[in-house]
C-alpha cells in the first residue's frame, strides 16, 4: 500500500514539473508576443485618455473600466475564435491579414505626422463635465469600436509569433497575451488620468516637497501625452513596417528584406561594439522608413486623390 502511494507522489510531482514547464513556457511565450504588439499597445494607451477628458472625476475610473471590459471581449469572446480557427485551417491567411494590419499601422503613423506638418491634425473636443447615461453609454460603444481595431492587430501579430505551436496552447498564450496586455494598457490609462488629480492634491498640502511634487505632475501631464503621442507615432510606423519587411520575404519576395538584414549585419561589424544593439537599431531604423513610404502612399491616396463626391484635401 506504501509503495503504491509513494508511486502515486511521484507521478503527482513529475506532472506538477510538467505543468510548471507549461506554465513557464506559456508565459515565455506570451511575452514574446506581446512585445511584437508593443507599437499597438503604445498607440492604445495613448489614444484612450482622450474619452473620459473633461468629465468629472469621479466617473473617469468607471468609465476606463467599462471600457476595459469591452476590450476583453474584443480579444476573447471576436477576434480570438476568429482567428484561431484560421491559423488552424487556413494558416497562409494569416499572412495576408497581418501585412494589412501592418499597413493600417503605417497609415495610422503618417498620418498623425501629416496632421502635424499640414495643420489639419484633428482636436478632439473636452467632453461636458455633466453627461447624461445616454451619452455616456454611447462614448463607452465608441471607444469599444475603436479598441477592437487595435485590438484585432495585438492578437494578430501575437498569434503570428506562436503560430508554430499546438491549437491549445496558442488558445492558452493568446488568452493570457489579452488579459495580460487589456490590464496593462488600461491600468497604465488609469494613472495617466488620475495623475492631474493625485498632482492637485498633493499641491494642496502644507508640505512644500509635496507641493512641488503636486505642481510638477500637473504641469507635466501635457508633456507625458505629448510623449506617449510621439512614442505611439513611431512605433506604429515601425512594427508596421516591420511585418510588412518579413511578410513580403514570407511570400516570396526576398529583396526588401535581405536588403535591411545584410544592412543591419554590415553596419554592426563596423562598429564593432553592442553588436546586437546596433543591428535592432539599423532594423528598426528602415523598418520605420518603410512603415512611412508605405503609410505616406496610403494617405496620399486617401486624403490627396480626388475621388467623386469628395474634394481633395487642401
Amino acid at each position: 500500500m506504501s509503495g503504491g502511494l509513494f508511486a502515486l507522489l511521484d507521478d503527482v510531482a513529475v506532472l506538477a514539473r510538467l505543468a510548471a514547464a507549461s506554465v513557464d513556457d506559456v508565459a515565455a511565450a506570451a511575452g514574446r508576443a506581446s512585445a511584437k504588439a508593443a507599437g499597438v499597445v503604445i498607440d492604445d494607451t495613448a489614444v484612450t485618455p482622450q474619452y473620459v477628458h473633461g468629465l468629472a472625476a469621479e466617473r473617469e475610473l468607471p468609465i476606463i473600466r467599462k471600457i476595459a471590459v469591452g476590450s476583453v471581449r474584443n480579444k476573447l469572446l471576436l477576434i480570438l475564435p476568429v482567428i484561431l480557427l484560421l491559423s488552424q485551417f487556413l494558416p497562409w491567411v494569416l499572412t495576408p491579414i497581418l501585412m494589412l494590419g501592418g499597413t493600417y499601422l503605417c497609415f495610422e503613423g503618417a498620418e498623425k505626422i501629416w496632421g502635424k506638418l499640414s495643420g489639419h491634425e484633428e482636436h478632439t473636443e473636452a467632453l461636458a463635465t455633466e453627461i447624461g447615461p445616454e451619452q455616456e453609454k454611447q462614448m463607452v460603444a465608441g471607444a469599444v469600436r475603436t479598441d477592437l481595431i487595435l485590438s484585432a492587430e495585438i492578437m494578430v501579430i501575437a498569434l503570428n509569433e506562436v503560430a508554430e505551436e499546438p491549437f491549445l496552447a496558442r488558445a492558452l498564450i493568446l488568452v493570457v497575451v489579452a488579459l495580460g496586455i487589456t490590464v496593462l494598457v488600461y491600468g497604465v490609462v488609469a494613472l495617466i488620468v488620475k495623475m492631474d488629480d493625485v498632482g492637485l492634491s498633493l499641491a494642496g498640502r502644507a508640505n512644500r516637497v509635496a507641493q512641488s511634487v503636486g505642481h510638477g505632475l500637473v504641469r507635466g501631464m501635457p508633456w507625458l501625452l505629448t510623449a506617449i503621442g510621439l512614442v505611439g507615432t513611431v512605433a506604429m510606423l515601425w512594427v508596421g513596417g516591420h511585418i510588412l519587411l518579413v511578410g513580403t520575404d514570407d511570400l516570396g519576395w526576398h529583396a526588401p528584406y535581405d536588403l535591411v538584414h545584410h544592412l543591419e549585419e554590415d553596419v554592426a561589424h563596423a562598429v564593432g561594439v553592442l553588436e546586437g544593439a546596433v543591428a535592432w537599431v539599423v532594423n528598426t531604423a528602415f523598418s520605420a522608413v518603410v512603415g512611412l513610404v508605405v503609410g505616406a502612399v496610403v494617405v496620399a491616396v486617401l486624403h490627396l486623390v480626388p475621388r467623386p463626391g469628395r474634394k481633395a484635401a487642401h
